[in-house]
């Protein structure tokens, strides 16, 4: 079954963008995925295709519209996610994208100006996810970024399936460092048992690497891997 994903956008002329290009361009020209890019003014009923208007309450900037939002959104609920890019949603994560990877594809929804009108994240059950903890000129940015983490895990566009289950975050750390020819470079030499052709030491050198790393760059992991495989270290003391 080809992925579909269908973008609701102010700017349709952003996509496909880099995802035209590289592994995503080549999945999306075998048929792997599919992308279709939606001009939410297309739905507008003046002739300025208007879309948003002044808050209620006050405040700076321009909200999109409820009622033009869901005309946009209609046509494309057909049980894909709907996802709604913002700063204020559920962090991506590996295993965020995962799930939507592992789906029939995603509905995305770009926002502009101050945001979008709450009634229509709650009318049409949108999911709210944040690609960072700062902030951007529209979700276009963010989708692209959404849309690239999806499609590298679908079957066939990665060669080595191994080369996905090993990268940062799959395991809840961050990657170990990579080296490659020459060995010897500018003084700085390759880790010694990198060379030595003991793979298991290898495996253990890059687990022990990646715990490092992690622990001093995200913390955060850290503590979530840490109180994740607490009950097990637990039990097996008691065991002892």
């Amino acid at each position: 079954m080809t992925w579909h994903a269908s973008v609701l956008t102010l700017f349709p002329e952003m996509f496909p963008g880099p995802l035209a290009h590289s592994l995503a361009g080549r999945a999306h020209n075998d048929g792997i995925w599919r992308l279709d890019a939606h001009d939410i003014r297309a739905v507008a009923q003046d002739r300025h295709r208007t879309v948003d208007d002044t808050p209620f309450g006050g405040g700076a900037g321009m909200v999109m519209r409820p009622d033009i939002l869901d005309a946009a959104l209609a046509p494309h609920q057909d049980g894909r996610p709907t996802i709604y890019l913002t700063p204020r949603g559920r962090p991506l994560t590996q295993r965020v994208v995962a799930e939507l990877a592992a789906g029939p594809g995603a509905v995305l929804l770009c926002g502009r100006y101050e945001g979008i009108d709450q009634r229509v994240i709650e009318a049409r059950g949108l999911m709210e996810i944040s690609v960072g903890d700062y902030v951007l000129s529209g979700g276009e940015p963010a989708c692209l970024v959404l849309l690239d983490a999806c499609v590298r895990l679908l079957p066939g566009v990665v060669g080595a399936a191994a080369s996905v289950e090993d990268e940062s975050f799959s395991h809840g750390l961050l990657e170990y460092p990579h080296y490659t020819r020459p060995a010897d470079w500018q003084g700085r030499r390759v880790p010694d048992i990198l060379l030595s052709g003991n793979h298991a030491a290898i495996a253990s050198w890059r687990v022990a690497q990646s715990e490092k790393i992690t622990r001093e760059r995200r913390p955060d992991l850290w503590a979530a891997r840490a109180s994740h495989h607490a009950p097990a270290v637990a039990q097996a003391a008691g065991a002892a």
